[in-house]
């Protein structure tokens, strides 16, 4: 007996090994998908006994791995786990959906500038509207109301003696008189409404009788006269009227310098109550006191101050 050799053994193993044509196993030019199926699938050990002798050598089997990994990478096998389809068919997915929210980013974007648009506008008409009424508020400007106090009548008026509401003694006096104001709205496209302060008589400091106007309401491009009642009762005087110590006896004879001030307000409403223009007007007016001229009027057109 001799020992066996490793050449021996071979060429023993291959004379009971089944001649069969062998396979190519992968190309150098790209397959087509159903060559590399066919790669993939066709050297498995079922179906040619012959791939156990090649699977054996690490040459072969370096090229079959290549050739697996090559095929797999052309089309996906059949024989994938579940959760490789998923990933791959998410990876498509994903690419599916990537085009679809540039789809949305679009549609997004084309939002957004339609609001800003709309934003602008609005803006832009917020702008013009403002400019509008400063124009209708500084043309209102010029059409300041005409206010001026025609005559105050003296109906009575009356001193005697009696006691303030502490039960001081003193002289009391009693006055009644009226006012007539001219109003004139000289505006073309807007009305007035006018209220006023009340209307007081001093002398100096001495407030003697005070009245209050009626509130009321001028159309544009129209006038009126105003008449008001200012009086007085039982004002007690505390020596604060020389002038009045002889009025009980000698009514006839009295001059007592006055004073009449008041406050005229005038406020138009142009556009609603969204553009409003105030009208200021301070009077003071000097007349005399005279008990001959009880019942006449007194002219106060020149008389008057305004501002």
């Amino acid at each position: 007996m001799h020992a066996k050799t490793d050449s021996d053994g071979t060429s023993l193993d291959n004379s009971w090994l089944p001649r069969s044509p062998r396979r190519p196993i992968y190309y150098v030019q790209s397959p087509s998908n159903h060559d590399a199926e066919k790669m993939s699938y066709g050297s498995s050990p079922i179906v040619s006994p012959a791939h156990l002798y090649y699977h054996s050598s690490p040459i072969h089997h370096s090229r079959e791995s290549s050739t697996s990994i090559f095929s797999n990478s052309l089309k996906i096998p059949r024989g994938l786990p579940a959760w490789k389809h998923i990933r791959i068919g998410d990876q498509d997915g994903a690419g599916h959906d990537g085009s679809e929210g540039d789809e949305d980013g679009d549609d997004w974007g084309s939002g957004a500038r339609n609001v800003r648009l709309y934003f602008i506008g609005f803006l832009f008409f917020v702008l013009l509207f403002t400019v509008f009424c400063l124009i209708l508020w500084g043309a209102s400007k010029a059409y300041e109301p005409e206010i001026s106090v025609k005559s105050m009548v003296f109906e009575n008026f009356y001193v005697q003696a009696g006691n303030d509401h502490s039960g001081v003694p003193t002289d009391m006096l009693s006055l009644n008189s009226t006012v007539k104001i001219h109003y004139r709205n000289a505006a073309t496209f807007f009305s007035v409404h006018v209220t006023s302060t009340p209307l007081e008589i001093h002398y100096f400091q001495l407030k003697l009788a005070s009245g209050q106007m009626k509130k009321f309401s001028q159309s544009r491009k129209s006038k009126r006269t105003v008449a008001t009642v200012v009086h007085g009762s039982q004002v007690p005087l505390y020596g604060g009227l020389p002038l009045l110590s002889n009025a009980r006896e000698h009514a006839n004879k009295v001059a007592l310098p006055l004073n009449l001030t008041f406050v005229l307000r005038s406020r138009a409403y142009i556009l609603g109550r969204l553009v409003k223009s105030k009208f200021y007007k301070r009077v003071r007016c000097t007349v005399t006191l005279t008990g001959q001229k009880l019942g006449k009027p007194h002219k106060l057109t020149n008389a008057c101050v305004y501002h």
